[in-house]
């Protein structure tokens, strides 16, 4: 049996390592940080328990980056819904919503992100983190920011701040509030975007996310395909 090519070799790592994101949001979801371990996310996924190390350096890794899978798709998803804009307060309202939105449907998901933030480790500079800045910098740029560089900094710090509020144990303010706030920081029509809760047109299923996790090879049509960024 000859062997497989470089291509099919990276083709099958890329499915492996969706695999492992999306194992880590069901299970997270489902029983929660502390009581997943690795080895429980290696066998829903279907792979060898060492090969998540060679992916990942821990498990708080593992779910930066599965989450920011979750808010790339979930904000590329929001961009490019129909029907499509170039508006750039209509997508900056979007995209607040897209996070906002996030937060209050996957609060576990989102708590135990921003706790991960937290930790010695802190920001985990992943390719989905990178897709995430991408996409939020050319929001910024649309939006009219004369450097989208230096603003997009603070658009990140402004979300991540909402997260935290909303989902602070014992406090937390309500998404409205929060979204009114970001909203008059970017000038922005209430009526903009699709505040979190609502359906938004062509709306998919928020409680499956399998959609954002390419498992399948990147020329398949099928739903389960994760387009890349642009």
């Amino acid at each position: 049996m000859s062997p497989r090519s470089a291509s099919v070799n990276e083709e099958l790592r890329r499915r492996s390592r969706e695999r492992l994101l999306q194992a880590a949001v069901e299970l997270v979801r489902e029983r929660g940080y502390d009581a997943t371990t690795l080895g429980d996310i290696a066998d829903r996924a279907g792979s060898a328990r060492g090969l998540v190390s060679y992916y990942f350096p821990g498990k708080r890794q593992l779910l930066q980056s599965a989450v920011h899978r979750l808010m790339h798709r979930t904000l590329e998803e929001a961009l490019e819904r129909e029907p499509r804009t170039e508006d750039g307060r209509e997508r900056m309202a979007r995209a607040i919503d897209a996070i906002l939105g996030l937060t209050q449907d996957h609060p576990v998901l989102m708590r135990q992100h921003m706790a991960g933030i937290l930790q010695a480790e802190g920001f985990v500079q992943c390719p989905e983190q990178q897709r995430l800045a991408e996409l939020l910098r050319e929001t910024v740029a649309r939006h009219g920011s004369p450097d989208a560089a230096a603003d997009y900094p603070m658009l990140r710090a402004l979300l991540m701040g909402a997260v935290f509020a909303a989902l602070v144990p014992g406090v937390p303010m309500p998404v409205p509030v929060l979204r009114a706030e970001l909203f008059k920081r970017y000038g922005l029509d209430r009526t903009m975007g699709v505040p979190p809760g609502a359906v938004a047109p062509g709306g998919t299923d928020d409680e499956d996310l399998s959609r954002f996790f390419a498992t399948e090879s990147r020329d398949s049509s099928g739903p389960g395909r994760s387009g890349q960024s642009k």
